[in-house]
């Protein structure tokens, strides 16, 4: 991490492959305690050279009996530090540490009720009866080991939790990070701050002020490059950056001629005018558009729109004198997810970096933002002053309106995609919705329909509306937007952009579907 040497308290999660473990680390970080993700094969070496405050075990789809069932290495319950295990996570203290855990009869999945028959600790100041928590799991511990004692117990888990308050392990049979445990902060949080001693130091204030600093410890007096997008991730960079090294730091923006209406005006006015920084703006949009000529396949597109681009940027950014960085926007997802329980799982993903070029034009990397979560990134960007528009501006992909586009790309299907998005747009915030979706778009079909306008009949392109509500885009569900609100938004395009006379709603979540279309 770039700048290990900012955190002097920090917890460990060690991870099991469960679905939840990125929620982990977010509520740990939301009561402003800082926390990192590793596999849960980590040397023990590297364990202690963490120096962590405390440890969780994450859960995970195993069973410990399972031949190969992912294990703890025993070293960690000698170190002197506070341990939770949550769901496998505890199983797996049970059958380390002496207990026996076997397969219940019936698996529990969903809602339950769990007594507190020790309020202290782990949970003290929680109510006693009938705490409702979110429970997943198939195996269930009947023999405790060797100094633990019962915490809580449920209609189908004798030792719903558990813990040995004097080496200061505990375990729960269910999930504290998820919402459908209501006491679930408050359980975490008397581990955080009662057990572990961990003080909310974690602020985004506080590693503002760090990372500046870091990066001009850095830098010197080298120049850094820096691709900007006007997204939230390579604004906050570029701003950050600007303020650790002012005119040193050197942003290109490549317009390929797919963003969306006025956007390339925008990002001009705001960091070249608002920002004063050093923005090289160039217009390749011709250039994009013709390689993307006749060409229907959304891999191929891809493909051409990030060598295209990693082209123009390398011929801009060789004309700057003297640079040695390139800035990346690279979050702690990505991170995670290049070095996941599973093994490195696919690259990070290509619009997240800049290709090959640090290493084909030998920069080196700056990724001041590799430790945090999208909403972290979003309060570290107020912290810098940005507007609130590009903060909790929607996500949009690196190929840009090309794969919104399903089937050729061309100035007249662009003109019609950019002019329904720019309604979507503006209906969902007029309505109060924007915040509240994490992504809402157009995606013009090829397809043709029937309709009358007037007294003529039309045969005219049709346009979906999505409008998804997210976490962190790795499953997202359709929005409920009213009623009025679709029908303002399907009227205006109908009436409002030429060669459109239908509009449908996408309803399918993900998964199983994706959030783009291509």
């Amino acid at each position: 991490m770039m700048f290990d040497h900012l955190h002097q308290e920090r917890v460990l999660i060690l991870d099991y492959g469960s679905q939840y473990t990125q929620l982990i680390a977010r509520r740990v970080r939301e009561s402003h305690v800082y926390c990192e993700i590793h596999p849960f094969n980590m040397p023990i070496e590297s364990v202690r050279a963490f120096e962590p405050k405390g440890i969780i075990l994450s859960g995970g789809p195993s069973s410990v009996h399972e031949e190969g069932a992912p294990l703890a290495d025993p070293g960690i319950f000698e170190l002197g530090v506070p341990v939770l295990g949550i769901c496998y996570g505890m199983q797996l203290l049970a059958h380390q540490l002496g207990g026996a855990v076997e397969k219940a009869e019936r698996r529990e999945y969903g809602p339950a009720l769990v007594d507190i028959v020790f309020q202290g600790d782990l949970f003290t100041d929680i109510e006693t009866e009938g705490v409702r928590v979110w429970m997943s799991h198939g195996d269930r511990i009947v023999k405790l080991p060797p100094n633990f004692r019962i915490m809580g117990r449920s209609d189908n888990s004798p030792a719903a939790a558990m813990g040995d308050p004097q080496r200061k392990i505990y375990g729960v049979q269910f999930h504290p990070e998820v919402a459908h445990t209501p006491s679930g902060k408050d359980i975490l949080e008397n581990f955080l701050f009662r057990i572990c001693r961990c003080k909310p130091s974690w602020t985004m204030k506080s590693f503002v002020e760090s990372a500046i600093g870091s990066i001009r410890e850095k830098v010197g007096d080298d120049r850094v490059i820096c691709a900007l997008s006007g997204g939230v991730d390579s604004s906050v960079v570029a701003v950050m950056l600007h303020k650790a090294i002012g005119d040193r730091l050197h942003c290109i923006f490549v317009n390929n001629g797919l963003l969306r209406k006025g956007e390339a005006e925008t990002v001009q006015r705001i960091f070249r005018d608002h920002f004063e920084i050093n923005l090289i703006y160039v217009d390749a949009s011709v250039e994009f558009l013709d390689r993307l000529r006749e060409v229907e396949d959304p891999e191929r597109k891809r493909k051409i729109i990030g060598n295209l681009f990693i082209e123009i940027f390398e011929e801009e950014a060789r004309r700057i004198p003297g640079a040695r960085y390139l800035a990346q926007g690279t979050l702690y997802p990505d991170v995670i997810e290049s070095v996941s329980f599973k093994g490195p799982s696919a690259t990070i993903k290509t619009h997240h970096n800049v290709g090959g070029l640090p290493e084909r034009m030998q920069l080196e990397l700056i990724e001041p933002l590799r430790e945090l979560f999208k909403d972290e990134v979003r309060m570290v960007g107020r912290e810098l002053g940005l507007p609130e528009r590009i903060i909790m501006r929607h996500p949009f992909p690196g190929p840009g309106l090309a794969i919104r586009i399903i089937g050729t790309v061309d100035p007249s299907s662009l003109e019609i995609l950019r002019e329904a998005d720019a309604i979507i747009q503006e209906e969902i915030e007029a309505a109060g919705w924007y915040e509240h979706v994490w992504q809402s778009f157009a995606v013009l079909l090829p397809v043709r329909s029937v309709g009358v306008m007037g007294d003529e009949r039309t045969y005219e392109q049709a346009v979906a509306l999505r409008a998804v509500e997210s976490v962190d885009a790795m499953t997202a569900d359709w929005a409920r937007l009213p009623y009025e609100v679709l029908g303002r938004i399907s009227n205006r395009i109908i009436n409002e952009v030429k060669g459109v006379n239908r509009v449908v709603y996408d309803i399918s979540s993900k998964p199983p579907s994706t959030i783009e279309w291509e």
